[in-house]
Formats: C-alpha cells, sequence, structure tokens
C-alpha cells in the first residue's frame, strides 16, 4: 500500500483480481473470449434489428439500447482489466478512473430504466393490444429512452463530483479490479456519510421505481394470460415475457447484492466474484438469453444472412 501525504492524487493503483502470472494468464484468456463475445452479441443484436425492418418496432428498439448499454458497460471495464492483467500495469490516472467510473454508473442506471420500459412495452402489448400502436409510438418509446440516458448521465455526474471533491490522504491503491463507488469512498480520509447517503438514495429511487413499474406491469400481464382460454396462446404470452424476466431477475440480483450494503462490509473476495458476474458475464448473457428464446430474432437473423448471400 502506498501512503499519501497529500490530497493531490495523480493516479490509482488498481490491486486487481490477483497476483499470481499463472492465474493472471488464465484470466486474460478466459476474460478476453467472453469480452469478444459480448461485443459480437451485442453489436450482432445491434446490427441485425437495424437492417431487419420487421424487427422496428418498441420491444426490439428498446431491446437494441439494452444491447448498447450491455456493449458499453462491458467496454468501459474489460479493456483495462485485461490490460491490467496481461502487463501487470495496475495505473490508472485519476482523470481515466473517474471517467471509468461515470460511464459504469451511467449506463447501470439507464439499464435500470431501459429494462422498466421493456416491461411497459409487454404490458401494453399483452393487456392493450389494439392501443398498442398509439400508446407504443415512436415518440413515446424515444421519450423513454432519453429519459433513461438522462437520468443514468444525471446521477453519475452528481455522483462523480461529489466523490472527487472528496481528498484522498490514506492512499491510492483501489482494493478492486476496476474504479467503483465502494473501495473509492474507503480510501478518502474525509467523511464520506453524506455522499453514501446521497448515493444509497439514489439507488433505492432507481430500484424501488423500476422494479415496481416491472412488478405492476407483470402483475397486470399475468392477470390477463390466465383468462386467456387457450392453452397455445397462454404459452405464447409466457414466451414473450420469459426472456426479459430472467435479465431482470439476474441483472437485479447482482446489482442489489453489490450496491445494497454500507462501505463497511465491503469484502473483497466475494465482491470481486459478484463484480466479474455483473460487468463481464451479465452483457455476455442478455444477448443469448434474448435471441435463443426468440424465433423473430432468429428468422431476422436467417433473412439478413439471405439477403447477403443474394446481393453477392
Amino acid at each position: 500500500m502506498e501512503s499519501r501525504n497529500n490530497t493531490n492524487v495523480p493516479d490509482f493503483i488498481l490491486m486487481g483480481l490477483t497476483d499470481s502470472a499463472e492465474i493472471r494468464s488464465i484470466l486474460f484468456m478466459v476474460f478476453l473470449l467472453i469480452y469478444l463475445m459480448t461485443v459480437l452479441g451485442n453489436a450482432g443484436m445491434i446490427l441485425i434489428i437495424h437492417l431487419d425492418h420487421q424487427l422496428h418496432t418498441p420491444m426490439y428498439f428498446f431491446l437494441s439500447h439494452l444491447s448498447f448499454l450491455d456493449l458499453g458497460n462491458s467496454t468501459v471495464i474489460v479493456p483495462k482489466t485485461l490490460d491490467n492483467l496481461l502487463t501487470s500495469n495496475k495505473y490508472i490516472s485519476f482523470v481515466g478512473c473517474f471517467t471509468q467510473l461515470y460511464f459504469f454508473a451511467c449506463l447501470t442506471v439507464s439499464e435500470f430504466y431501459i429494462l422498466s420500459s421493456m416491461a411497459y412495452d409487454r404490458y401494453v402489448a399483452i393487456c392493450n393490444p389494439l392501443q398498442y400502436p398509439v400508446v407504443m409510438s415512436r415518440r413515446v418509446c424515444t421519450t423513454l429512452t432519453a429519459g433513461s440516458y438522462l437520468f443514468g448521465s444525471a446521477q453519475s455526474l452528481a455522483i462523480v463530483l461529489f466523490i472527487t471533491s472528496l481528498q484522498f490522504c490514506n492512499s491510492n491503491v483501489i482494493s478492486h479490479f476496476f474504479c467503483d463507488i465502494t473501495p473509492i469512498l474507503a480510501l478518502s480520509c474525509m467523511e464520506t456519510l453524506n455522499i453514501e447517503i446521497m448515493i444509497i438514495t439514489f439507488a433505492i429511487f432507481n430500484v424501488m421505481f423500476t422494479f415496481i413499474t416491472i412488478s405492476m406491469s407483470y402483475g397486470s400481464i399475468l392477470s390477463t394470460i390466465l383468462k386467456i382460454s387457450s392453452t397455445s396462446g397462454k404459452r405464447k404470452a409466457f414466451s414473450t415475457c420469459a426472456s426479459h424476466l430472467l435479465g431482470v431477475s439476474i441483472f437485479y440480483s447482482t446489482t442489489v447484492f453489490i450496491y445494497f450494503k454500507p462501505k463497511q462490509s465491503y469484502s473483497l473476495g466475494r465482491d470481486q466474484v459478484a463484480s466479474v458476474f455483473y460487468t463481464m458475464l451479465v452483457p455476455m448473457l442478455n444477448p443469448l438469453i434474448y435471441s435463443l428464446r426468440n424465433r423473430e430474432v432468429k428468422n431476422a437473423l436467417i433473412r439478413v444472412m439471405q439477403k447477403r448471400e443474394g446481393s453477392r
């Protein structure tokens, strides 16, 4: 640990995941493979939705933005982690650290609201199908998406501005593999209670507001599905919601586990494993979750491939 007696910290040191060269090599190969799959899956999803006009619907509009958020979140974290594993260069500049923190927080908060927008879209599609084209107009979808990004950017900017106003005179070693809120706050020699209260207030609002929206949407959806007489109709309705529910469950469970606790309960090993799952595995899994059970995406991929073959 490098102690500092001043408040002008030019850089931080990321402790990383391990000091073992052998384990670092293994993790580098695994994380590189995960990142390549993440880029391929999410960029592929965005491209298919863009190229196939039959997917130009509200559901896939939101899904393309979810893929963008997952791709962005992974790109903010993984390349620097790979560099640390490969070269043992654990330094990150003060500006670079808080830039990483800003985009990570912004994309994460935005994802909460995109997921809730997707749930509302499914509610309108199943419970009010005749009004669906009017209620989920392009203007409404654009407004919901813009609002998601606005909430994410505004809250992240406030968090970063408050944290950068702190004095970091205890140490410049971050007990994590990326610049996250809790391990950065642990470095400050100033009282951070007010900032922690602000962050937990933001977190509670984001989680509760979006969770209530999702819960109410799926409560109404379930009530509507149970009224459907045909088994095939029920199965089709459940199928359209299953992927989103699985994605929501994974996202909420990991974020709540990591961030809904005070900094004193931070555990290096446990929280790092959870963070690896959240920052690397979830962005990789989402394209699989939303495509493997989705016949429309599979058919769109076939159509895109056939168009390419026909244009040759």
